[in-house]
Parts: C-alpha cells; sequence; structure tokens
C-alpha cells in the first residue's frame, strides 16, 4: 500500500517526510490553512528526494495553472478535489501528460461509480461535508465503496494511525484500493508531527504482515 502524506508547507515537514519516506507528498494549492504558493512548493520541491512524487491539489483552479506547475516539474501529479466536470478534465489532459486524480467527497455509492466514468488515471475517496471540499478530519463509511470499480483509488478521509488498518481491511474487500491520502491524522496542533507521520508509514507498510 503507497502513502501520501498531504499538506507539506515547511521546510521542516520535508525533513520529517525524508525520515519516514512516503510513496508521495502532497501541495496543496486551494484556499485552506495549508496552502502554498507557487513559490512556495518550488522552493520545497528542490529540497524534496526526488523518489518521493508530489501531488498538486486544486480546487476549481484554472487548468492553465495546474498544467503550468506540472510543466515546470514542481508536481508530478494533479489532484482534482472540487467540483471540475469531464469537459474540464479533457482540457486539462490536452495540455499535459501528468497524471489526473480525481476526489469524491462520497455521500453514496452512486457518487464513486459516477466519478469511474472520468478520463482520469485515478480516484481518491474522501468524506463528504457541506460547503467544505476535503481536509474535514472526519471518515466516511468505507462500506459504501462499490466493488465494481475500474479505476484503482487512494483512501481518504480522517484516517490516522489508530483507524487506518481498519480502513485497509475494509477497502482490500472491494479491491483496487492502491493506497491512503493522509494530513491531519498525522499532525498536532495543526502543524505536520514528525513520530505521527513515522508512526503511520510503519503501521500502512506493516499491515500486510500483521
Amino acid at each position: 500500500m503507497k502513502v501520501k502524506i498531504c499538506g507539506i508547507r515547511r521546510e521542516k515537514d520535508v525533513l520529517y517526510l525524508h525520515e519516514a519516506m512516503p510513496d508521495y507528498a502532497g501541495f496543496i494549492f486551494a484556499d485552506t490553512e495549508r496552502r502554498v504558493t507557487e513559490h512556495q512548493a518550488a522552493l520545497l520541491r528542490r529540497q524534496l528526494d526526488p523518489r518521493i512524487q508530489v501531488f498538486g491539489v486544486f480546487v476549481n483552479a484554472p487548468v492553465e495553472a495546474a498544467a503550468a506547475l506540472a510543466g515546470r516539474g514542481i508536481i508530478d501529479v494533479i489532484q482534482l478535489h472540487g467540483d471540475e466536470t469531464e469537459g474540464y478534465i479533457r482540457t486539462l489532459r490536452s495540455m499535459t501528460k501528468a497524471p489526473v486524480v480525481k476526489a469524491v467527497r462520497v455521500k453514496n455509492p452512486e457518487d464513486i461509480l459516477q466519478a469511474d466514468q472520468l478520463p482520469v488515471d485515478h480516484l481518491l475517496l474522501d468524506t463528504y461535508h457541506r460547503g467544505q471540499y476535503g481536509g474535514t478530519g472526519e471518515t466516511f463509511s468505507w462500506e459504501l465503496i462499490p466493488e465494481e470499480l475500474e479505476h484503482s483509488y487512494l483512501l481518504a478521509g480522517g484516517l490516522n494511525v489508530e483507524n487506518v488498518c481498519q480502513a485497509l481491511s475494509v477497502a482490500e474487500t472491494k479491491g483496487h484500493c492502491i493506497g491512503v491520502d493522509v494530513s491531519g491524522g498525522v499532525e498536532t496542533n495543526g502543524v505536520k508531527d514528525k513520530v505521527k507521520i513515522k508512526k503511520l508509514i510503519e503501521t500502512v507498510r506493516s499491515y500486510r504482515t500483521q
């Protein structure tokens, strides 16, 4: 199982990642408390171990903005976390070769099945909260995930070291889960916590042996 640590925004966060070596890191370009500017992201990317792939998280951003960051090598993967349509995604894909991930804020299985029809590389399944595009810190019912998905997906939404194995045990029965995406679950007082990051990654990577 892959691990993505999202919401990286400080040089210290990069150092923590180097100690724990997740598979992916996430820079958030949407308007949240974890947002980074293009300049900040470029500086952090230069310091980040190249073995860690970087997701850029966007919410209803101009397609040109996401494509440009991928073109400059600041991000490797484009994660769409807003209300982006199929037309938006097709336009974006005509502008970049970067993989595209579409986040689904899950209310019911139909939400996921509808997103499964989109021309993206992977899905990311997150918790629905009215008026909020992500970062709720709450889980959703993993039983809502359909078994017949065409796309592989990352599991997100309120995951932490206490519940991640339970989440993975359910996701495995559904197939196609390739990993987890965690942000607030590895923070203390709103900032990344080195011990929590390391413990979560160790827990996920040892999951198969439990």
